[in-house]
Order: structure tokens, then C-alpha cells, then sequence
């Protein structure tokens, strides 16, 4: 490719004058395309089969199934499930089958998005997938177990592409420059940033250098350091849109680094997800639950701190609310943990679940009228305050014919040491009561 390639094609975008015209100029995705691996072997045995294509943006999703359909020498067809319905999907099929009856041609139908597609829509493909008349290639973000039908899911193999490393966007970089600005100088530090910003994105990366490419054009300079990189492009935000694997992955993240008690990591991923974009009130709810779910009584004071944390970023906004937050994180990453309320109460709701409704003890019933005293009820009932320590040992509250549940184990951390000290006390007043 020569350096004339804005004045050849003027209007294409870098990012479509760079995608490779052979699998060898492909960057990235090693572990499909190396010797011996999956999509290597596919190609080389030239019988396409349907698949689904499944990475992030910017991964080359696109520019294989385009190769696979040179490879084979086969129709290639694609449609956006963003601005396609049943009857695109109609007339592509249309098309494949005149294809066939003309020349022959197998046809590779490309699906980008096939996750928008809805399951009437996806369930268009099959008869045309099982009659063979087209190989299916589906590309999304999202994860197909979820998104895609079983029975589509079925018929096709899924590979799982990545995001570019430094290294294999530091050398797309140096392959778009040489080849579209020559001229163009970068120092070290705006190279860097620059492959930074890409965040694993090939197309994000190749844009990114285009739009630098056109603000040197007007400023009349050859190099570009970090401060005009930073002047030229706009605030970055990371990848990921709220219900997108890459989201619910970070929020997990920080969930287990709380909860393995690393505060420099929990602070990490709070700040990639800030930084990407995402609603600090929501990450605020998710931050409550982390508090009631592993460290619980351990430590009380996580949750009123990250109810705290919440009114003030309510009251504040952003970015002098997010030190609220932050100061929550941290605090519960330091903090004892347990998850035995959490346990308890999972345990509990199953079992009342799939119990029957037991009467409540007639010991146990209000009685605000003179015909419920008359009835029993709260007959014979122990006014714990009356008691000695303020506890009626040997009283029971449960239904009779309760099975004997023993649901909350409190741990030895934290607060919980001594709640488990008082219960096994208490336990053996009622002991030593049945005596």
C-alpha cells in the first residue's frame, strides 16, 4: 500500500484502507489464527462452516469473515442486525439462492450485532443454515450464551477473540503511519498515550491517529508530543456500555477485590468504571451490597458507611461525591468479612420457600381483645426483660414441629467473634434451663 492513500480514496477511513487483505497481515488473535490453531485450520481446509465470532470491538471480527469468504471464493453478504429486520433477512437469502442457481457460489451471510437480533429474527436463519444454502457468521460483544438461541448457538462453532495487547497495537500504529503519514513524528510518550487511549480497540486506534493526523495538518507541525496529543483529542472513555459483558466483568472485579480485602485494587477497578463511564448512584447500590453481603456483622459499620457514601454523592455530585465512594470501597476492603448473614439468609428463604405456612404458637399471638385472651393467646408468654440477663432461656419461637435450624453461624472476625461468644451463651442457659 503506498502513501498516496488519502488521494486515491479520499473519503474511506483509515481504519478501512488499513484492514487486511490476507489472513498473515491480520494483527492479534494468536491463540485462532496461529499455526495449528482453529481459524487457521479452517481456512485451510477451505470447507467454511457457520460460527460465531465473539470480542470485543476494534478485534477484526469483521475483516475475517471478509477473508473467509475470499478464502473460499464464496458470496459475501452482510447485514447490521441495528438496521436489519426479517425482511432483509429475506431477501439476502433471496439473493444467495440466485447466487447459487447462477454461478455456483456458496454464500457466506455476515450477522455484526447478531445479538440485537431478537429470537423470531435469529430463528429466520435456521432452515437456510440446516438446508446449507448459506454459512452463517454472527460477530457480537456480548456474551452468546445469552444472546444468541440455543438452537442457532448450536449449529455454529463460537471463537472467543480478544482484545490487542500494547505490543500488537504499537505495531498497527507503525504500520498505519508508515504506510498513510509517512512524515508524521511521534515522540515516545505520545505513541504510548496514544496506543493507551485505544484500549485493545484496533479501529479506535486507527481513528484516533486520523483525527491526530488531520489537527497537525492545522497547526503546521511534524511532531507530535503528549501535550498536542492530549490538546487534540477529546477526554477518552474507556470501553463499555452499561449491560455489556466488559461491564458486568469490571463490576465483578471490584466486587471480589473488596471482598478479598485489597484496597489498592478495589480503588482500581471503582476508578476504571468512573472512568468509563459508569453511573456512580449505581455503583453506590452495588457498593450497599457489598456491605450486608461479605462483611455483614462483622463490621456494621460498612453498610451505614456506604449509605453514607451514597447521600453524599446524592448531595454532591460528581467529582467531589466519588470521594465518598471511593472512602466506602476502601474502608470495606479493610474491614473483617463475613458472609454469614448472607448464608443465613439464603438458607432461610429456601426453606420457607418450599415450606408449608406453620401456625404461629398461641404463646406467641397478640392479644388485643378480651375473646383472644380467652383463645390463649400469649398465654404463658416469657417478657424476656423480666428475665434474668433479659433472656427467657428455654423458650422457643418457633412453630411447633419446626425441624431444629441452626441457619446463622457467626464467624470469629470482627464483631461477629463476640456475637458468636453471647449466642453460644445463651445456648447453654437453655440447656441448663431443660435440666
Amino acid at each position: 500500500m503506498s502513501s498516496d492513500l488519502f488521494t486515491a480514496k479520499p473519503h474511506a477511513p483509515l481504519a478501512e484502507l488499513m484492514r487486511p487483505r490476507t489472513l498473515d497481515e491480520v494483527v492479534g488473535q494468536a491463540e485462532l489464527l496461529g499455526p495449528g490453531k482453529p481459524l487457521r485450520l479452517a481456512f485451510a481446509s477451505r470447507t467454511p462452516h457457520s460460527m460465531i465470532l465473539w470480542g470485543p470491538p476494534g478485534v477484526g471480527k469483521t475483516t475475517l469473515a471478509r477473508l473467509m469468504a475470499q478464502a473460499f471464493d464464496a458470496e459475501f453478504i452482510a447485514l447490521s442486525a441495528v438496521f436489519s429486520g426479517v425482511k432483509d433477512i429475506r431477501e439476502a437469502v433471496q439473493r444467495a439462492e440466485l447466487t447459487l442457481a447462477q454461478s455456483g457460489r456458496h454464500t457466506i451471510l455476515f450477522v455484526d450485532e447478531v445479538h440485537r437480533f431478537n429470537k423470531a429474527q435469529q430463528d429466520a436463519f435456521l432452515p437456510y443454515v440446516e438446508q446449507g444454502l448459506v454459512t452463517f457468521i454472527g460477530a457480537t460483544t456480548e456474551n452468546p450464551s445469552f444472546e444468541v438461541i440455543s438452537a442457532l448457538l448450536s449449529r455454529a462453532a463460537v471463537y472467543v477473540l480478544k482484545s490487542l495487547s500494547e505490543a500488537e497495537l504499537g505495531e498497527l500504529f507503525e504500520r498505519a503511519r508508515a504506510q498513510a503519514f509517512p512524515d508524521l513524528e511521534f515522540d515516545g510518550d505520545a505513541k504510548d498515550r496514544l496506543v493507551g487511549l485505544a484500549d485493545g480497540d484496533a479501529r479506535r486506534l486507527l481513528n484516533l491517529l486520523e483525527i491526530v493526523h488531520t489537527a497537525v495538518a492545522t497547526s503546521d507541525r511534524r511532531v507530535v508530543d503528549a501535550d498536542f496529543l492530549q490538546g487534540a483529542l477529546a477526554k477518552n472513555l474507556r470501553r463499555f456500555d452499561k449491560g455489556g459483558d466488559a461491564f458486568y466483568d469490571q463490576i465483578s472485579a471490584l466486587h471480589k477485590s473488596v471482598r478479598g480485602s485489597d484496597p489498592d485494587a478495589s480503588l482500581y477497578w471503582l476508578l476504571r468504571m468512573l472512568d468509563g463511564g459508569a453511573d456512580p448512584l449505581y455503583l453506590g447500590r452495588r457498593i450497599i451490597r457489598m456491605a450486608t453481603e461479605d462483611i455483614g456483622l462483622a463490621d456494621p459499620r460498612a453498610l451505614q458507611i456506604a449509605l453514607n457514601a451514597v447521600e453524599t454523592y446524592e448531595r454532591l455530585g460528581s467529582p467531589e461525591g466519588e470521594l465518598a465512594l471511593a472512602e466506602a470501597v476502601i474502608f470495606m476492603a479493610c474491614a473483617a468479612k463475613s458472609n454469614a448473614v448472607y448464608v443465613a439468609y439464603n438458607s432461610a428463604r429456601k426453606f420457607v420457600s418450599g415450606d408449608a405456612s406453620r401456625e404461629v404458637p398461641v404463646h406467641l399471638r397478640n392479644a388485643p381483645t378480651k375473646l383472644m385472651k380467652e383463645l390463649g393467646y400469649g398465654h404463658e408468654y416469657r417478657y424476656a426483660h423480666d428475665e434474668p440477663e433479659a433472656y427467657a432461656a428455654g423458650e422457643t419461637y418457633f412453630p411447633e414441629g419446626m425441624p431444629k435450624v441452626s441457619w446463622y453461624q457467626p464467624t470469629e472476625r470482627g464483631l461477629e467473634a463476640q456475637i458468636r461468644e453471647k449466642l453460644a451463651h445463651l445456648r447453654a442457659l437453655d440447656r441448663k434451663s431443660k435440666k
